[in-house]
């Protein structure tokens, strides 16, 4: 048996911890909680949820495909996209919107439809900064609707976006005030906890570090989260090397090409696009070990490509 993990809790920001947290049916009510806090203003309390299929697929062959890392609706067949996002990818708001498409489309009813929609609400948790956004570093929450450019009134309610740059918030534990920063604050901080900080001391938060604790995953769920943390460690020194070395415009390429393998929802397999990974990992000046772990092909075979 390998020797465990010193760190207690799971890293929310690998797709095992995420989905550990916020995609099992038996801890559905942390989901629940998480997405109260965050819409009450706009939608109301949520009463209960159902999980859908996370893949969506477009109205034709040739549409691509959409993944979601987490699709539920609520018991008002109101739909919910959650998407945890690691690493900046330069057309990410572009994505968010491509993904509301596949609900509102899922709501045409054929033959005498009246085009009323129920709300969709895509809730983006990004690990990153974007670059306007930068130098505003208070403001880490973005609420996104469709208005009116001279009232700034609220035009169309049904479509919402919410992004929450997490490296901008920093308070600590002693700081936080609401129910919303104290999610925000296990979010960040859960993987480099030792215990339950007083100020969480409520019972959905104790049973989320109840659920992340490392000790008590299975021997198949500690290597899937073994798995999932490796190749998130991976992704990010890859990507710290080739900012270090200054080829951004490589590290941006590497960044879209495994951004677009997700969201076509295909692992990076087929020859096209594991070459295309391949090119631009070369580009940011990778080395043929890292695009090896970040591709899964071998050493002889990048060899070949190059």
């Amino acid at each position: 048996m390998q020797e465990r993990l010193k760190d207690r809790y799971i890293d929310p920001f690998t797709d095992f911890g995420f989905k550990k947290l916020f995609g099992e049916e038996c801890n559905k009510e942390l989901l629940l909680d998480f997405l109260n806090e965050l819409l009450h203003t706009e939608e109301g309390k949520i009463v209960s949820l159902s999980y859908l299929k996370t893949e969506r697929l477009g109205i034709s062959e040739e549409s691509r495909k959409a993944v979601f890392d987490l699709y539920c609706e609520n018991e008002k067949g109101e739909k919910f996209i959650v998407e945890l996002q690691k690493t900046k990818q330069t057309f990410f708001k572009d994505r968010t919107l491509y993904y509301s498409t596949f609900p509102i489309v899922q709501q045409a009813i054929p033959g005498d439809w009246s085009f009323e929609l129920k709300a969709i609400y895509t809730i983006a948790i990004l690990n990153f900064v974007f670059d306007e956004d930068k130098h505003n570093t208070e403001k880490y929450r973005y609420d996104v609707m469709l208005t009116d450019i001279e009232t700034h009134k609220i035009f169309y309610d049904k479509l919402t976006f919410i992004y929450l740059e997490m490296p901008k918030f920093t308070k600590s534990a002693e700081e936080l005030e609401t129910r919303f920063e104290k999610w925000m604050y296990v979010l960040k901080n859960l993987k480099r906890l030792e215990n339950i900080p007083d100020k969480l001391r409520e019972r959905i938060f104790e049973k989320m570090f109840s659920v992340a604790e490392i000790a008590k995953l299975t021997e198949d769920e500690y290597q899937d989260y073994i798995d999932s943390l490796n190749s998130y460690r991976d992704l990010q020194n890859s990507i710290d090397t080739a900012k270090a070395e200054g080829r951004a415009e490589g590290l941006r390429d590497l960044q879209n090409s495994i951004d677009t393998a997700k969201a076509e929802g295909e692992a990076i397999g087929r020859v096209e696009e594991r070459f295309e990974v391949v090119r631009n990992s070369l580009r940011a000046g990778l080395s043929v070990e890292t695009i090896s772990q970040i591709t899964g092909l071998s050493l002889k075979e990048i060899e070949t490509l190059k």
